[in-house]
C-alpha cells in the first residue's frame, strides 16, 4: 500500500512538516511495510516559504525588520531552488503570532515589516517574488509595506499620517513618485486561501478584525477606513480594489499589493501543488491523507485539504483530512471529494490539553486509519 500525506500546519501547534512526521509514525506503527510519500503543504499563510524552500532544495535569507508594532524583530524570507524566485511570508513579518493576546491591535499594527523584506529581497536580485497572505495581525490594506516600499500618505496637511488600518480615515492624498522604482521589474503573486473583498460584511475588517483583537465598533471604523482608503487608492492609481476578490486577505494586504505593487491574486493551494509537483507523487497512490488545525465551511474556499482533494479526484484516490477541530458547516467537504474527516480529540479536553498532546494524538489517529485501510476481511 502507498499513502501520501500532504497537510498543512496546525496553526498554534505543529508545522506542516511535524504533522507529516507525525502522522507518518503513526502509520508505521500500524504497518512498517506500507510505503508513506511526506510533502508538507501550505495555501500561502504560514509554513508556506519553508514548505517551498524546502521541496525546491533552496534557501532561507535571514532579516532584520519590523514586526505590526514597529518593533525589531529577526525574520526571513526564502528562495527557491532555481536561484531567481524570493518566497515571503507577510506572517514572518507582520504576523498575528508575533503579538501576545493583550497587544493585538488592528487599528495600529502595521505591514511595514513585510515592505523591509520585499526589500531585502529585491536589494539581492531577486524579482519574481511570491508573497504568502495568511496569518497577519494587521487590518491597514498594505499601507505599511506600501510606506517601507516609498509610498507617501499624506492627510489635508500635507503630513504623513501613522501606521495601522485606524489612521486611513486621515488620509487625503497619496504621493506614489517614491515607490521603488525596482518594483516596475518584477513579477509579484500573492497566494492566499480567501477570496474577501476589501470592504463590506464579507470584507477584511468584518470576516476577520476579531480574531485580529477588534471590537464590534472598531470593526466598523477599520471597513469605513479602508473604504476611504480604497477610494482614495482609485483616484490616484486608477486601481479599485474595494470589491476585488482576494483583496481582503492579510487585512487588506491583497489590495495593496494590487495598487501599489502590479501583482496577481492567486489561489495559494494551486501555486503549491504545482511548484511541487504533487500531480507526479499521486502516482500508484492508494490513499491521501491531508488536514489542518480546524476544517469548517471556509476549508471549501480554497484550502489546502480542498485543493488536496479536487487534485486526487482527478486520479479517483480517496481522501482523508485530519484535523484538530472539525467545525460547522465541514460537511460541504464531502461534496468536494474528501471521503472522511477525523478530529485528533479522543476524548473531551482543553484547547492546552489538546495543543500538548497533538504529537501523540496525531500519531495514534493515524495508527488507526492505517489499521482500517490495511485490514482484509
Amino acid at each position: 500500500m502507498k499513502i501520501l500525506v500532504a497537510p498543512d500546519s496546525f496553526k498554534g501547534s505543529l508545522s506542516s512538516e511535524e504533522v507529516c512526521c507525525f502522522i507518518e509514525r503513526g502509520i508505521k506503527r500500524a504497518d512498517s511495510a506500507i510505503e508513506v510519500i511526506s510533502t508538507p503543504m501550505a495555501d500561502g499563510g504560514e509554513g508556506t516559504c519553508r514548505a517551498l524552500v524546502k521541496a525546491t532544495k533552496g534557501k532561507i535569507v535571514n532579516v532584520v525588520v519590523h514586526d505590526p508594532l514597529m518593533r525589531k524583530i529577526n525574520s526571513y524570507f526564502g528562495v527557491l531552488g532555481d536561484g531567481k524566485t524570493a518566497v515571503i511570508e507577510m506572517s514572518a513579518a507582520s504576523g498575528l503570532t508575533l503579538l501576545t493576546e493583550s497587544e493585538k491591535a488592528p487599528m495600529i499594527t502595521t505591514t511595514y515589516g513585510t515592505g523591509e523584506l520585499i526589500t531585502a529581497a529585491l536589494d539581492m536580485g531577486y524579482r519574481s517574488i511570491i508573497i504568502g497572505l495568511g496569518g497577519s495581525g494587521t487590518n491597514d490594506g498594505g499601507m505599511g509595506m506600501a510606506k517601507a516600499l516609498g509610498v507617501r500618505f499624506l492627510d489635508s496637511t500635507g503630513r504623513e499620517i501613522g501606521h495601522g488600518g485606524g489612521a486611513l480615515d486621515k488620509l487625503f492624498k497619496l504621493d506614489i513618485s517614491s515607490i521603488d522604482k525596482r518594483i516596475k521589474e518584477c513579477t509579484i503573486s500573492a497566494l492566499c486561501d480567501v477570496d474577501n473583498p476589501l470592504c463590506g460584511p464579507y470584507g477584511a475588517s468584518h470576516i476577520f478584525g476579531g480574531q485580529k483583537g477588534a471590537t464590534k465598533a472598531i470593526i466598523e471604523t477599520l471597513d469605513a477606513n479602508l473604504k476611504h482608503y480604497s477610494e482614495v487608492v482609485e483616484k490616484t492609481t486608477g486601481i479599485s480594489i474595494m470589491s476585488t476578490k482576494g483583496a481582503g486577505a492579510a487585512g487588506g494586504l491583497g489590495g495593496g499589493i494590487l495598487a501599489f505593487l502590479n501583482g496577481e491574486i492567486k489561489k495559494g493551494i494551486e501555486i503549491i501543488i504545482e511548484v511541487l509537483e504533487l500531480e507526479k507523487k499521486l502516482k500508484g497512490v492508494d490513499y491521501v491523507i491531508t488536514g489542518e488545525g480546524k476544517i469548517d465551511s471556509q476549508t471549501s474556499y480554497g484550502k489546502t485539504p480542498y485543493g488536496i482533494a479536487a487534485l486526487a479526484s482527478k486520479h479517483n484516490i480517496p481522501v482523508i483530512a485530519i484535523c484538530g477541530a472539525i467545525g460547522e458547516g465541514a460537511e460541504v467537504l464531502y461534496d468536494h471529494h474528501i471521503t472522511a474527516m477525523f478530529s485528533l480529540t479522543s476524548r473531551p479536553m482543553e484547547l492546552e490539553t489538546a495543543i500538548q498532546d497533538a504529537p501523540e494524538l496525531l500519531q495514534a489517529i493515524s495508527e488507526n486509519i492505517a489499521r482500517l485501510l490495511t485490514k482484509k476481511l
